[in-house]
């Protein structure tokens, strides 16, 4: 019995098991192309991308005279003929994950969800690409999907017998996996088409034709997605994968400009930076009552400024140095601080390339996780001048906050914690499996990149007012979730390399 995915009764669900196809079904697109390129570009690099992006229309061509099972042979050879297994697999965990949820469709994984049972999917994509996600967020019980062949660690790019995972051959492999209770009680699937494995069903319930499909809410994630890698911030269809090539050389000039524009004095290197695309938002902290300067927390020359902390002109006692402490987007974070106050600063940071720090127009110190000696550095960095520190000791993309490490509030007398956030429309530039060095370049290769900043009022550190470091940090972690909108977690950079990197 067939029926539309309309009909289907969540109630009395939670010992049925289920299986789905997942193109076209769980996921809204059918093609797969975009999964492909994801794997050609960051596993293979773009040469390789834009090999793919040539025989797109090949691909195109095939699909339309309904010989759809030779374009994933050719896609796959493609972009993965050499790959370490290893390094495809990573790229499937980290970047192909976010693609697919994206992708995931509301009505059918409503349906697939409220199955309690063993689940099962079909599909004819290979498993390297598509097992983690399924049984990380869906809690797939059995994968059928295609097999590649490969040797020594290495895909050669062919697929292994018996082929792709279409037709006839999804029903051997759901019978294999049954065993002798050849039985199933809910089907799912796009089609009328094409339905051997569905006579293995008690019910079978199908996405309708008109059915466009709406993806599934971030809210209603099986489980928060908080971190993922990968360069590309949107799915690279066939047009945007093309767009995304040829901007890359003419974005690479754009990046260069920009950071020569951060050498420039303060006031010129905005100018500069603005006529290039780059927009800088920022909301100032309120002046102190007792200056009558403009500047915020800055270096006051005026002699209106509180005899307690005057000492001169652009002269303060040592303990009046300010502690700006960020949330943490990408490796820029400490630079446009320091832009925005008109007026250098030093940035400690727990992990920078040599080459970030010859690139830098402020001062970059590097910390050496050893919390004795960090706390004595910072604490004489700090009598030279302010300092900027981020204290998640990671980057997020996704609104959620990691948590601080509590040693910045040991450290400083007044803390002003600065709420930021920035965005990208082609890049990210921030990335675990990738080349740390190229992280400001890639996100200074976006047409238009946008930074926000928010000065938020200071605080005390522990040692002013009696409160515990963990206590201090929890509160400045509060302070900045809250002036962005961003959820507050306990994860760490321990914790974000392990999901990512696997160590």
């Amino acid at each position: 019995m067939f029926s539309s995915i309309s009909k289907f009764s969540s109630e009395g669900r939670e010992n049925h098991s289920i299986v789905s196809k997942m193109e076209g079904t769980l996921l809204i697109s059918m093609t797969y192309f975009s999964y492909f390129m994801l794997v050609a570009f960051e596993a293979g690099g773009p040469f390789r991308a834009l090999l793919l992006l040539f025989i797109s229309p090949l691909v195109w061509l095939l699909e339309s005279l309904y010989l759809e099972t030779i374009a994933p042979h050719i896609m796959v050879f493609i972009s993965m003929a050499g790959l370490k297994v290893t390094e495809v697999k990573a790229v499937a965990k980290a970047v192909l994950a976010r693609f697919f949820l994206e992708e995931l469709r509301e009505s059918a994984f409503k349906v697939f969800s409220s199955c309690g049972g063993k689940k099962y999917v079909v599909t004819s994509m290979p498993r390297l690409m598509v097992e983690s996600f399924l049984r990380e967020y869906l809690d797939v019980d059995c994968v059928l999907a295609t097999e590649l062949r490969t040797l020594n660690g290495y895909c050669l790019g062919l697929v292994a017998e018996p082929g792709l995972r279409v037709g006839v051959r999804q029903l051997e492999a759901i019978g294999a996996a049954l065993g002798e209770v050849r039985n199933i009680r809910v089907g799912l699937r796009d089609t009328l088409n094409d339905l051997p494995f569905m006579l293995l069903c008690q019910e079978v319930y199908i996405v309708p034709v008109e059915d466009n499909g709406s993806p599934l809410p971030k809210k209603d994630y099986p489980k928060p997605l908080i971190f993922h890698d990968g360069r590309l911030v949107a799915g690279p269809t066939p047009l945007d994968s093309l767009a995304v090539l040829l901007w890359l050389p003419l974005g690479f000039l754009l990046a260069i400009s920009r950071l020569l524009a951060g050498k420039l004095p303060y006031k010129f290197g905005f100018t500069a930076a603005a006529a290039t695309g780059m927009k800088v938002r920022a909301k100032l902290p309120p002046k102190p009552r007792t200056c009558k300067t403009t500047a915020p927390y800055s270096r006051h020359t005026c002699e209106s400024c509180d005899p307690g902390t005057y000492n001169g002109p652009g002269i303060r006692k040592e303990n009046s140095n300010t502690l700006y402490v960020c949330s943490h987007r990408t490796l820029m974070d400490p630079v446009i601080v320091a832009s925005t106050l008109q007026r250098p600063v030093t940035a400690v940071t727990y992990s920078v390339s040599r080459i970030s720090e010859l690139l830098s127009p402020i001062r970059t110190i590097r910390l050496s996780r050893d919390r004795a000696k960090d706390g004595k550095m910072m604490r004489e960095l700090l009598k030279q001048g302010d300092l900027v520190v981020c204290p998640e000791g990671t980057t997020c993309r996704e609104p959620y906050l990691l948590r601080f490490s509590p040693l910045f509030a040991e450290i400083a007398d007044k803390i002003v914690p600065v709420a930021v956030s920035a965005k990208g429309s082609m890049f990210y530039g921030t990335t675990v499996r990738g080349h740390k060095w190229l992280d400001s370049f890639f996100f200074l290769m976006n047409p238009n990149p946008e930074y926000s900043l928010e000065f938020l009022e200071a605080v005390n550190g522990c040692n002013s007012v009696g409160m515990s470091s963990y206590d201090v940090a929890n509160q400045v972690q509060e302070m900045i979730g809250r002036a962005l909108g961003f959820e507050c977690t306990n994860f760490t950079r321990r914790d974000k390399y392990g999901m990512l990197a696997g160590h």
